[in-house]
């Protein structure tokens, strides 16, 4: 990755942050997008000077646009986007749940994903060609019980990357999914708290860690995983695991 520049969207902590981490050691400039201003900041110190902050909310097209512009300003251009930024609440049956609420969690996690390519593409296809990957949930492909917004709007993204791999591969673009599984983060407490559905039962322990899914998505950047582009890929598969490198 040295010398490439990978844009993360949800940089700020869980697997965005150790997306960062992984990408970083790998040599690659990355270009951190978050609403939280002051964990980037601490982030891109920890990280150093092939970091750059933005704070950056994905359902603001102009700011996620401003930001493409930010990265190829600093570093000449854009390789990679990983759309990872996600949020899982409001939790809540269907015949409770808030529109404004619902509404805003597909703000995020299915137009959030969308602007983060429209942006990109033409810098990319400028270029040649680049690597979009997008953060996918099995949640994307079964109902769970609370979750209308979040697994509509992760189903959504989903067929959104298959849409742009069926568009751009030809001109070098390629689209992938990865769905990490049940993963050590602030999303789990919050699922946990809700105390609704089976995986808020779930033991801490049952959880793999964040750098599993920053550590694939790496790997999925490589041609190794080129016979997967146009699909998703999924942590669950013992292949997948033993193809990146984890227990």
């Amino acid at each position: 990755m040295t010398g490439r520049t990978v844009l993360i969207t949800g940089a700020s902590r869980g697997i965005g942050a150790d997306t960062a981490r992984v990408f970083a050691a790998a040599g690659a400039n990355v270009v951190l997008c978050a609403r939280s201003a002051d964990s980037l900041a601490e982030l891109a110190v920890e990280i150093g000077d092939r970091a750059l902050a933005i704070a950056c909310d994905v359902a603001d097209y102009g700011a996620v646009e401003a930001a493409v512009s930010a990265a190829v300003d600093r570093f000449g251009g854009l390789d990679v986007l990983i759309g990872n930024a996600g949020v899982i609440e409001p939790i809540s049956h269907l015949r409770d749940a808030d529109p404004a609420g619902w509404g805003q969690a597909v703000d995020i996690n299915l137009k959030g994903v969308f602007h983060g390519m429209r942006a990109a593409l033409p810098v990319m296809r400028a270029a040649g060609g680049g690597t979009v990957l997008t953060v996918s949930s099995g949640a994307a492909h079964g109902p769970v019980e609370a979750w209308s917004h979040y697994c509509a709007s992760k189903a959504g993204a989903a067929m959104l990357t298959a849409c742009l791999d069926h568009e751009e591969r030809g001109n070098g673009i390629r689209a992938m999914g990865l769905s990490p599984g049940t993963v050590a983060t602030q999303m789990q407490r919050e699922i946990k708290a809700s105390g609704i559905n089976p995986v808020s039962e779930l033991n801490w322990s049952d959880h793999v860690p964040p750098d599993w899914p920053a550590r694939a998505l790496l790997w999925m950047c490589t041609a190794d995983a080129d016979e997967f582009t146009g699909t998703e890929i999924s942590l669950r598969d013992p292949e997948i695991r033993a193809r990146v490198g984890l227990a």
